[in-house]
């Protein structure tokens, strides 16, 4: 078994749709205000608003990605004005994990194993 899909629910599928096509340089030529596919390789990141109204205060989620460059990777978490809760830091198994928030609070995390560990 494998996952297919993550989805974060949204007010505005819109705007947090755009923010993750920016982070992650991909485009899906969609503008649809209530649901979208982002990432369809192996696993699909999908942006949808189901009509409930949302709190964007997600305590409970954290999505965490694998990066090859972490410091290119926090350099465009940066210029995307986004809100960092953790610079890029090596931790005692050798990652190095980096920490921010997407528009509606979902914690995102960036990690990068470097082949000198």
């Amino acid at each position: 078994m494998r996952i297919g899909e993550v989805t974060l629910l949204t007010n505005n599928v819109r705007r947090l749709a755009t923010f993750y096509k920016e982070l992650f340089e991909i485009e899906n030529d969609s503008e649809d205000e209530t649901h979208q596919f982002l990432i369809s390789e192996e696993t699909t990141l999908t942006v949808y608003n189901d009509g409930s109204i949302k709190n964007n205060q997600n305590q409970n989620i954290c999505l965490a990605f694998t990066v090859d460059d972490i410091e290119k990777a926090y350099k465009k978490v940066l210029s995307m004005d986004a809100r960092i809760i953790e610079k890029p830091i090596k931790r005692p198994w050798g990652a190095i994990n980096m920490s921010f928030y997407d528009p509606d609070n979902n914690m995102i995390f960036f990690r990068s194993f470097p082949k000198n560990r």
